[in-house]
């Protein structure tokens, strides 16, 4: 079986497109990234100059200390939502990385059994166990894939969990403080 040039053309074509949409899924990230940071820093400088210009206006060291501990709880929860925008941030980029990959190994799959199959029916007597072998392996490969997909799955299902539970158990700890 030859390799035709419209076929190399095809795979390049298909290469680059997977290229730019892996580039246009970390640029869409960073945008997000960027605007969440800008947003968080905008946000802290605001809290500072209101926390400043309080403290300014204290008449005494209590109330200032006071104004200082009430300033600190905002802070606390602002910091814990922008762990959390990010942590979307990167799970979404992560989604969507891990469904592209997973396609494109489809497809790999697909052209390599493709493949197989063509060169079985032009390969000489005898090499079918060859063609059987390269088959197993590729199978063997995919279910090795499958389980590693799965096990990163259940990990990032765990990590979730755990960041739910520990916001979870900080509100609580607001709500009790």
């Amino acid at each position: 079986m030859y390799v035709t040039p419209e076929q190399l053309v095809a795979s390049n074509k298909a290469n680059v497109e997977a290229m730019i949409g892996l580039a246009k899924t970390g640029f869409a990230t960073l945008e997000k990234l960027s605007t969440l940071n800008l947003n968080a820093t905008k946000a802290a400088f605001d809290d500072v100059m209101g926390t400043t210009s309080s403290l300014m206006g204290a008449k005494d060291a209590q109330e200032a200390a006071n104004l200082s501990v009430s300033a600190a709880q905002p802070a606390i929860e602002k910091a814990v939502a922008y762990s959390r925008s990010v942590y979307e941030v990167a799970t979404q980029s992560h989604a969507e990385i891990t469904k592209y990959i997973e396609g494109q190994a489809a497809e790999f799959n697909k052209t390599v059994v493709a493949f197989l199959d063509q060169f079985a029916k032009n390969a000489p007597a005898g090499s079918d166990v060859a063609v059987a072998a390269m088959k197993s392996a590729l199978a063997a490969a995919n279910s090795a894939y499958d389980s590693m997909s799965k096990a990163a799955k259940q990990a990032t299902e765990l990590a979730e969990a755990n960041f739910a539970s520990a916001t979870k158990e900080g509100k609580k700890a607001k709500a009790a403080a």
